[in-house]
């Protein structure tokens, strides 16, 4: 009896010392996750461009707490001539940015200049490129950051520029001087390339040209160095006076959401991302019924999610917001909602679809929304931070 009992109290403290283990391992697990959680930055970080007239000198930084929605007092990241537009790489290595000037080096052309980023933040210039054409104002990056979209608004033309592996710039390899005019005399006497953005899944880009009221579309030959053509059939055509500016592509192609500057609408256009054959859908305006002022809209986005997209209106000083139809591509207005200052030339979204940051060119403040992830209104926060001349906002994760 003595030997049995002697074996099972053995086996019993063995039994609890085995549990212990596993249960100690267990909490170590958990402390460790625990750790990344609390230990996880809690901030993306986000760069501004701006005009360089009065008190702003080039490219700024700042802060976005993703849990308060607070944003940190923007510091300097690098000095630069008007840098309107800001790109930032699919792998978060370099940010690309166009020159909004018109004699940079020996010619009547703007710049665009490609960086790294330092460690603190500030930003590194690689080198500098011709834009082709005067007064670029928008730039994107290709897939696979191949190449760089460059839009000259006051040369009326289109370029593209290939990055080096070190992500430089080489000289343009493919130009397009757009020619024609429209029916405002007042802004459409000649051509004004606005923007050059991809078609998910294609080889197909489309170029908004206000001047012209047309979206060209143009077709990639070398996804290497950026050789384009243009395509067949050559664009979407707008309704004469709207002035197109910006634009928006769904996530497979298929459709295409237009701004339009000087008649305040937005265009729906079914797209077939294989060949460019389009349709037109849906024109409704960005703009309340009651509304009798002058106005001029900007920057319109889709939402990570997909199921909202926004448009600025400068002058209404409104972000307009539409909730996406999932079976047609439709809109419909979820309402209008002041962006707390004068001219909201842009706007981003956070990475993390939570907030959205406007830049009021006019009044030198960003303010912030957060985003209601049932149904895609916007409520405004009471941080925002002070800017000169803000235009652009671009993230980096």
């Amino acid at each position: 009896m003595l030997t049995r009992r002697i074996v099972f109290t053995a086996l019993t403290f063995a039994c609890v010392a085995m549990v212990t283990q596993l249960v100690q391992a267990q909490q170590s697990k958990v402390i460790e996750i625990g750790k990344k959680v609390v230990d996880e930055d809690p901030t993306f970080a986000f760069y501004i461009g701006t005009y360089t007239r009065g008190d702003s000198k080039g490219i700024y930084r700042s802060e976005l707490n993703r849990r308060t929605g607070e944003m940190s007092l923007p510091t300097l990241a690098y000095e630069i001539d008007n840098p309107s537009f800001l790109a930032v790489s699919s792998d978060q290595k370099n940010l690309y940015a166009v020159g909004e000037v018109a004699d940079f080096g020996d010619g009547d052309s703007g710049a665009v200049s490609a960086f790294t980023f330092n460690e603190d933040g500030t930003l590194n210039l690689l080198n500098q490129e011709a834009s082709g054409g005067g007064g670029p104002c928008h730039v994107e990056i290709a897939p696979g950051k191949s190449f760089v979209m460059v839009s000259n608004y006051g040369g009326g033309s289109f370029s593209t520029l290939p990055i080096g592996e070190d992500g430089q710039l080489a000289p343009a390899t493919s130009f397009f001087q757009h020619e024609g005019s429209s029916v405002n005399e007042g802004r459409q006497k000649g051509p004004h390339g606005h923007g050059m953005y991809n078609v998910a899944g294609s080889r197909l880009l489309l170029a908004a040209d206000l001047g012209l009221d047309k979206v060209m579309i143009y077709r990639t030959v070398n996804g290497t160095t950026g050789e384009l053509e243009l395509n067949d059939p050559a664009y979407l055509e707008i309704t004469p006076g709207s002035g197109p500016r910006h634009l928006a592509v769904n996530g497979t192609g298929t459709r295409v959401y237009v701004l339009n500057e000087l008649d305040s609408t937005l265009d729906v256009f079914a797209l077939n991302p294989n060949t460019g054959a389009n349709e037109h859908l849906q024109r409704v305006p960005t703009l309340p019924k009651d509304f009798e002022g002058n106005n001029t809209t900007a920057e319109i986005y889709i939402h990570p999610s997909g199921r909202w997209v926004y448009a600025s209106n400068r002058g209404h000083d409104s972000i307009a917001a539409y909730r996406i139809d999932d079976e047609t591509g439709l809109v419909t207005l979820l309402g209008h909602f002041g962006t707390m200052g004068k001219t909201p030339r842009h706007f981003r979204i956070s990475p993390n679809g939570q907030f959205l940051l406007a830049a009021n060119q006019d009044t030198n403040n960003i303010v912030i929304f957060e985003v209601d992830q049932k149904i895609g209104t916007l409520k405004p926060l009471p941080s925002q931070i002070s800017v000169p001349n803000p235009c652009c906002i671009e993230f980096v994760q």
